[in-house]
């Protein structure tokens, strides 16, 4: 046991010896490695060469042997730090002038429609040629004949009848008013129709007869010499343009100062403040029911008119489309104008009125000297003197005061 093939015993360790022998020869002990055995898989060394140096690999690192840390800095020597910068955001392109181009738009827009509405208002306009070649008048600022005309035009035998207009036998002029603008702001004078002048080819008659002889042209010429005042432009409604002017409007509001009934104006209203449509406004002009009778007349006239045009011209009336076309469709109906005149004009008249609305201007009738009975009838004449004073302040351009005023 314990010993080899041979038969010998083998020691603990080394290489076996025979009994008896010699000692085997010990070979010298091997250098010592160096650190970093293993360094790789070696190359074979050939006979009489010498051995390469070993490499100097760094170690490697492993799964057990974290990787060396760089070494920390100071706080003192870290840069700042900076927080991240976000990208910047991409905005789409503005589009230039992109409101200011849509309200430019609407705005020329709005002009080109109100500029088709005045051109079509201004074509549907009744004309005639009313104001003479040659004025027999003079004077500064602007002069308006505003006529009422008794004219039953465009209404129908069920309306002449609830108006109570009567029959048409001869047209007339039911009222005559002298509208003056100027530096020294508006006057508005009524004229009586029933005033005592003279007429061209008729002797002496009552004014509104001129219209009944020679129609717009010769109403014109009449009031002009008897006035000395120049006729610039020439305005006429009728009953059925007047009545569908305050209906358009949405009545008119009106303080009575008495209840008045009159059967021949189909008229029957209560005294107080009360809104008037049409039908109650035209009888309200034209009865002659009350005391005073022309003269009461002529001034509810001047006051209706002015409160007429103070709605009509109104920011709720004109910004309104439900009220405004209606309006103008009724006025452009009724109305008739001179053949120079134009719908430019008409805003003039509508302005100076509101000016006579407002308080600013000046309403009078021309002074009166009497009433007497001429040829079965009864006139109205004028006092020379103070009538005048009034109209030599109006050619003057002038605002008339004292005795200038009527009646």
């Amino acid at each position: 046991m314990g010993g080899d093939d041979r038969g010998g015993p083998r020691g603990p360790a080394g290489p076996c010896r025979r009994p008896g022998g010699p000692a085997p020869q010990q070979r010298p002990a091997a250098p010592p490695l160096p650190p970093s055995w293993p360094p790789g898989p070696t190359r074979p060394v050939r006979r009489g060469t010498a051995a390469p140096p070993p490499r100097a690999n760094p170690p490697r690192p492993t799964a057990l042997m974290p990787a060396a840390e760089p070494p920390r800095q100071r706080v003192a020597d870290r840069p700042p730090v900076q927080p991240p910068r976000r990208p910047p955001a991409v905005r789409a392109p503005r589009r230039r002038g992109g409101w200011g181009r849509k309200l430019r738009v609407l705005l020329l827009v709005l002009l080109l429609a109100i500029a088709g509405f005045g051109v079509w208002v201004d074509t549907s306009l009744n004309r005639v040629d009313a104001l003479p070649a040659e004025s027999a008048g003079t004077g500064s600022g602007t002069n308006w004949l505003i006529v009422g005309s008794d004219s039953r035009a465009g209404l129908t035998a069920e309306q002449e009848k609830d108006l109570a207009t009567g029959g048409d036998v001869g047209q007339r002029t039911d009222t005559i008013m002298l509208l003056h603008s100027g530096s020294s702001g508006p006057v508005l004078v009524s004229i009586p129709r029933d005033s005592y002048v003279s007429i061209a080819g008729h002797s002496r008659n009552k004014l509104n007869s001129a219209y009944a002889f020679g129609g717009a042209p010769l109403l014109v010429s009449t009031v002009e010499q008897a006035t000395g005042l120049r006729i610039d432009h020439y305005a006429e409604i009728g009953f059925g343009g007047f009545v569908g002017a305050v209906d358009a409007v949405g009545g008119v509001d009106m303080c009575v100062p008495q209840a008045i009934k009159d059967p021949k104006a189909a008229l029957n209203i209560k005294a107080g403040c009360q809104e008037l449509d049409g039908a109650t406004a035209l009888g309200y002009v034209r009865t002659r029911a009350t005391a005073g009778s022309d003269f009461d007349r002529v001034e509810r006239q001047r006051a209706f008119l002015s409160a007429l045009v103070k709605k009509a011209t109104s920011p709720a009336t004109l910004v309104n489309p439900f009220r405004v076309v209606p309006l103008t469709s009724a006025v452009t109906a009724a109305i008739t104008v001179d053949e120079s005149d134009h719908v430019w004009n008409l805003a003039g008249l509508g302005f100076a009125m509101r000016g006579i609305s407002s308080g600013e201007g000046v309403t009078t009738t021309v002074p009166i000297g009497g009433t007497p009975t001429i040829g079965g009838q009864s006139v109205v004449q004028w006092d020379k003197t103070r009538a005048a004073a009034l109209f030599t302040a109006l050619e003057n351009d002038q605002k008339p005061t004292g005795r200038a005023l009527g009646p």
